[in-house]
């Protein structure tokens, strides 16, 4: 059996979706009811990784685990790592970050990344590392002032981020999951080409046929933005993170979606292809 955590998450809810029919496959979640769209063959289990026994239940008879937290800081991977290591769970695969290879990399986010990969990899159970450059569908965030205003704001807009379709992580993670070969592996999975947010709006305006104006955002103007989406010590390590963008860390592209899936990462715009409607002024909506 497969244990997928994270299903509320993109990448954990298109793992769910995409692994093959005959799979016995088990979904962690708080409130099951979030994931009810999935197969019926899918089992939900629902509790906290506050809950010793709930953890139990959703790692007792599991064979693989693919783990994604999301609590900055936090000790969910502990908690299930050792409650996996408990149950016999025979290896654990872990969505981390590219940012962990980075040496100049010292923001909170990857601090407690690279402290989760080191309690797995000195676990006793065998693992594999799955390091996304950052999500194609982060730039979802301005569906509504393109929808509004036709207008993209961001921070350092002419920097540039290798970022990869959570899609591809996702195809990704399956094969790993199951597949033999991969315990011990570490994998940066990243887009076919390093991307600006300058050129994502040209690309986006090109696709829904409207003239789309970028706006620069100050250092200032992007921490309250970001402060008004998550507490101020993430908020800052994501404005060190986009420093380091700015300085050229995160333009490195790799063709380890090819070598995992046996296909080429997919553009940005074929990902914004398929969630154009999100992005579209109500004019242009059903046209």
């Amino acid at each position: 059996m497969i244990l997928v955590t994270g299903v509320t998450g993109t990448v954990g809810r298109e793992v769910a979706r995409r692994l093959p029919a005959g799979r016995r496959v088990r979904v962690w979640a708080r409130d099951p009811a979030k994931v009810a769209e999935l197969s019926p063959a899918v089992e939900r289990v629902g509790g906290n990784y506050e809950d010793p026994r709930a953890l139990a239940r959703a790692v007792a008879g599991v064979r693989t685990v693919f783990l994604v937290t999301t609590r900055v800081g936090g000790d969910h991977d502990a908690r299930i790592i050792d409650a996996a290591r408990a149950a016999g769970v025979r290896r654990v695969v872990k969505l981390s970050a590219a940012a962990v290879l980075d040496r100049r990399a010292d923001d909170l986010i990857t601090r407690w990344q690279r402290a989760s990969e080191e309690l797995l990899r000195t676990s006793g159970t065998q693992w594999t590392l799955l390091r996304p450059r950052a999500f194609m569908s982060n730039s979802l965030t301005w569906a509504a002032s393109i929808r509004s205003e036709r207008t993209v704001r961001a921070l350092y807009g002419t920097s540039a981020n290798a970022c990869v379709d959570p899609g591809d992580v996702a195809e990704a993670a399956v094969r790993v999951l199951t597949e033999e070969g991969h315990a011990g592996c570490a994998y940066t999975l990243t887009g076919p080409r390093a991307l600006t947010a300058v050129g994502q709006t040209r690309q986006l305006g090109l696709l829904l046929g409207v003239r789309l104006r970028f706006e620069e955002l100050s250092r200032d103007e992007a921490r309250a933005g970001l402060e008004r989406r998550y507490p101020t010590p993430v908020a800052e390590a994501l404005l060190e993170s986009a420093e380091r963008q700015r300085a050229g860390a995160k333009a490195q592209v790799d063709d380890t979606v090819r070598t995992l899936t046996g296909r080429r990462a997919r553009s940005f715009r074929e990902w914004a292809e398929d969630h154009l409607d999100v992005f579209a002024p109500p004019a242009e909506k059903g046209t």
